[in-house]
């Protein structure tokens, strides 16, 4: 079961990251404009509907992955979308990623393995009890819409683009919550319980609020403010809701220097990979699970609004 989610949580990232190269790469073709005028471009292009497929791909990994094995398992794992984003759209967007970049990319990967081993996440329970979910529930709505109203009461661009990224973290681990919740009813019960339970109608929900609070993190500020809230929070919060809702386990003691030392280089990798290529930096993608748009940006323009995890990520 373990290795199954592995394989799925990594599929997963590669289809979203492969999703968002596509369609970056759609986009940049398409003159500035956008609306209905934009996606009636996009859908004649063949990259865009790869694009489309690798989204749809990652939604569905991310479920597979979710049913058979732990969210603090599972979550984590979709921080290789950033660095399988990048790999991917470097060649399609006719650039080299740079020795420096690779290094970082390194980093991320080495850095999630040393966590990943170190905590060894185990349970695979997908229902809790009401009761659990509530405080779940007020917590992380609180805290998102806290940081909306910190965001808006602070002019600086950093602050604000960190404090969004860290809101649209906590909301792509709320989704990953509930979609684990709904996809283990799909899977012991069919379709029509899948239909009838809250936890369905709540990660379309969460997951829609979490995709417009990144959008807005990426124009709030530079990348290099909102990725690294994204991408350490959406693990950090996904592991602490799969010990809270789902009773899973990490261990601890003398385990967690390992495990600070590997998120520290997770840190260090994701802050590399925002700097180090500001060429491609328009097809990173934040967070976890399948989270996208087509927003129309060009080349030459800052980075601005991309695709979102995925799921979840």
């Amino acid at each position: 079961m373990i290795g199954l989610a592995v394989c799925f949580a990594v599929m997963g990232a590669a289809s979203n990251a492969m999703g968002t190269a596509f369609q970056r790469k759609a986009a940049s073709t398409v003159a500035r404009g956008g609306g209905l005028r934009l996606l009636l471009a996009l859908v004649r292009r063949p990259a865009w509907l790869a694009g489309i497929g690798g989204v749809a791909g990652a939604a569905l990994f991310q479920a597979l992955a979710l049913v058979n094995g732990p969210m603090a398992l599972v979550q984590p794992l979709f921080i290789l979308e950033l660095p399988f984003a990048l790999l991917i759209a470097a060649p399609l967007m006719h650039r080299r990623l740079p020795r420096a970049g690779w290094w970082a990319v390194a980093g991320v990967v080495g850095g999630l393995t040393l966590v990943l081993v170190s905590a060894a996440p185990s349970g695979a329970r997908y229902q809790t009890a009401m009761v659990r979910w509530i405080p779940v529930l007020a917590l992380c709505l609180g805290a998102m819409a806290l940081a909306v109203v910190l965001a808006r009461s602070r002019r600086s661009s950093l602050f604000r683009a960190a404090v969004l990224a860290a809101a649209a973290a906590i909301g792509n681990a709320l989704t990953a919550a509930l979609l684990k919740s709904a996809s283990g009813t799909l899977a012991a019960h069919g379709f029509a319980a899948f239909l009838t339970v809250w936890q369905t109608y709540g990660f379309a929900l969460t997951g829609v609020g979490a995709l417009l609070l990144l959008e807005n993190a990426l124009q709030a500020g530079p990348l290099a403010a909102s990725q690294p809230a994204l991408t350490i929070g959406d693990a950090t919060v996904s592991l602490l809701l799969g010990v809270v809702l789902f009773g899973e386990s990490v261990r601890t003691g003398w385990w967690l220097v390992p495990e600070l030392t590997g998120a520290g280089l997770i840190l260090w990798g994701v802050l590399r990979l925002t700097h180090v290529v500001p060429h491609i930096q328009q097809t990173l993608v934040g967070g976890s699970g399948a989270r996208s748009r087509t927003d129309d940006r060009t080349p030459q323009r800052p980075p601005g609004p991309s695709s979102g995890r995925t799921t979840g990520s």
